[in-house]
């Protein structure tokens, strides 16, 4: 199996950014990444998936806003959100999957890692 460690979150005014990181403790290099979201009583909100040759796709309501990349070397995935707005103020998720399709299917991730706050005011 595969440990996530997402950092990154925190307060930040409406308008502003932050980078969220996430570092996989095994090789990551043929998985394909992604970024959920989530709040109380809610279920997870795909927000953008990351394929091993780089291919990039968003959900809509991030699209234009929230940028998602990959440094091999360190086998970390990063989330740049910029334009950030209160109801982007969720508990973010960086999770791990064998394959391709269907990247905003929380269950298709086999790995998970245990998530960092994001609180938009």
């Amino acid at each position: 199996d595969v440990q996530l460690v997402e950092s990154g979150g925190g307060s930040v005014q409406a308008g502003g950014s932050v980078r969220l990181s996430c570092t996989a403790s095994g090789n990551t290099r043929t998985c394909s990444m992604g970024w959920f979201r989530q709040n109380p009583g809610k279920g997870r909100e795909g927000l953008a998936s990351i394929e091993a040759d780089g291919t990039t796709t968003y959900a809509d309501s991030v699209k234009g806003r929230f940028t998602i990349s990959r440094d091999i070397s360190l086998n970390t995935v990063y989330l740049q959100m910029d334009n950030l707005k209160p109801e982007d103020t969720a508990m973010y998720y960086c999770a791990a999957k064998v394959g391709l399709g269907r990247w905003w299917i929380d269950h298709e991730y086999n790995d998970w890692g245990q998530g960092t706050q994001v609180t938009v005011s």
